[in-house]
């Protein structure tokens, strides 16, 4: 299945793309809630009795993210990516990259749909996307194998980790974030795909061979496939969930892939070119058996003063014992 969250005739609403139409759920089902109820078979069921509620078309819907996750893990898994990105600032790939899927959470506040606009971070000058698929938990699970992972993963849907470079690379100088440089949007869907829909794209190796490409105002900058992770979705499932929970709606992004952002591509030429997005720019990511998603760089809020860190107060002396 192809499951859809969408505003029509101003009602937010939930449902199923079958082809140019959607078949929507009952009033105030959300997709979140059929993973919460692993209810998603019960649902399938539900659409294949009579129709009770005429479908509408795609076209006329304005798209939300499929769901609104409780958590997002965004992993490093393209080694291309690291690449370039450490040749951007004159290094090589930390060498502890290669021994485990390292990730960070994310601001699950800040999704937004296939085609809505994209405001420009305050104060951000340097703004770039990053081309991703992201899987999403459907069960809960502890410490799990990679193999009970694959289970526990309902399905897939684009990912696009909108980045304020030079935010981004302002608070990482202080050995902590990303933080306001990751902060403000992310692109999630059109759709969740089901994991059943996708298996025809698994290799020997357990991953999916899903061609991923971006372009900028109609013009290719990127191009890769999902089997270039360095680790299968299973195995960073099985990561993410030692010693922690992993529940319903928890979403995990691959991290961006080989030539899907603009900084890499800056660290390998050593110059901003192409450069960085500004207001007009319309960034299209495509994913083979996921879909498109199309959004506009507009204007933002311009940054709230903060003064600078306030001097140091003298160290207390304290009585000795």
């Amino acid at each position: 299945m192809k499951l859809v969250s969408y505003v029509h005739n101003g009602a937010e609403r939930s449902g199923v793309v079958e082809g140019e139409m959607i078949r929507p759920l009952p009033y105030g089902v959300r997709v979140l809630d059929l993973l919460e109820q692993d209810a998603l078979a019960a649902a399938e069921r539900d659409l294949s009795r009579p129709v009770l509620e005429l479908p509408v078309l795609l076209a006329d819907v304005r798209l939300l993210p499929p769901l609104l996750p409780p958590s997002v893990r965004d992993f490093v898994t393209f080694e291309q990516h690291v690449e370039g990105i450490a040749q951007r600032f004159g290094g090589r790939i930390a060498p502890e990259w290669f021994g485990a899927p390292t990730f960070y959470f994310t601001n699950p506040h800040a999704m937004i749909g296939a085609h809505d606009d994209v405001p420009v971070p305050p104060g951000c000058r340097v703004l770039d996307y990053e081309l991703e698929v992201a899987a999403v938990i459907g069960r809960a699970g502890r410490d799990l194998t990679p193999a009970q992972a694959r289970d526990h993963i309902v399905g897939y849907t684009i990912f696009n980790d909108w980045s304020a470079r030079d935010l981004q690379a302002r608070e990482m100088a202080v050995q902590l974030g990303p933080a306001k440089g990751k902060d403000s949007a992310t692109t999630l869907g059109p759709f969740l795909v089901t994991a059943d829909e996708l298996e025809p794209y698994r290799n020997g190796e357990g991953l999916l061979d899903l061609e991923m490409t971006v372009r900028v105002n109609g013009i290719e900058t990127g191009r890769d496939t999902l089997a270039n992770m360095a680790w299968t979705f299973d195995e960073m499932v099985a990561y993410a969930s030692r010693g922690a929970w992993v529940r319903p709606g928890d979403v995990l992004g691959s991290g961006t892939c080989g030539s899907g952002c603009l900084a890499e591509l800056w660290g390998r030429t050593g110059a901003e070119d192409p450069p960085p997005l500004k207001i007009g720019d319309v960034v299209t990511m495509a994913v083979a058996g996921l879909g498109t998603v199309v959004n506009r760089v507009v204007p933002g809020a311009d940054p709230v003063p903060l003064p600078p860190a306030r001097a140091r107060h003298n160290a207390r002396s304290y009585p000795s014992e």
